[in-house]
């Protein structure tokens, strides 16, 4: 019997990512996975871990408010911080299941200057990447990452890993209190 997965988020690239990472740790279990455009709660360029944090929390209890019959809900924001000048690009994973909850971040990368001043005048992150690299709705494939490596690593492998790391409490479940 499958089980049912709800992503609070359209974006193609996120939901790549939550499949690649599902599948990958429970490569013997079947799941249905869902969308669900929900409010992430924050400003749309989240700033700090903090307010990234909040924003795939809110996007996994806000799946959960829209599809309370599925088996986990998961949110998946992006962000950046200032790191020493310079603007590092990240994400959060938060997944709630039945009993469980766990999140994570991914890995992290320098954002060009070009692009950090576009972020700093206020233009989201996806908007400056579309901009400098005359590409159009790029957050919705590879990403910034994507087209900062030549697709060495798109979003959705970069967000993939985080998803892993935030189902580590469904993996040792005996090690993680039940919320």
């Amino acid at each position: 019997m499958s089980k049912v997965v709800v992503i609070g988020s359209g974006n193609p690239s996120k939901l790549a990512a939550v499949r690649a990472g599902f599948q990958a740790v429970f490569s013997t279990q079947v799941f249905d996975f869902k969308v669900c455009e929900v409010d992430s709660g924050v400003s749309s360029q989240p700033m700090g871990d903090h307010e990234t944090l909040a924003g795939a929390r809110n996007r996994a209890v806000n799946a959960r408010g829209a599809f309370a019959e599925a088996d986990y809900w998961v949110g998946v924001e992006g962000g950046l911080s200032n790191i020493e000048g310079v603007l590092a690009a990240y994400s959060w994973v938060f997944i709630i299941g039945k009993q469980n909850q766990g999140f994570a971040r991914s890995a992290s990368y320098i954002l060009p200057e070009r692009i950090a001043d576009l972020v700093r005048q206020g233009m989201e992150q996806g908007e400056a990447d579309d901009l400098v690299f005359g590409q159009e709705n790029s957050k919705q494939s590879s990403g910034g990452v994507g087209l900062l490596t030549n697709d060495l690593i798109t979003r959705a492998d970069l967000y993939a890993m985080a998803v892993k790391l935030a189902l580590i409490p469904f993996i040792q479940g005996n090690l993680y209190p039940a919320v």
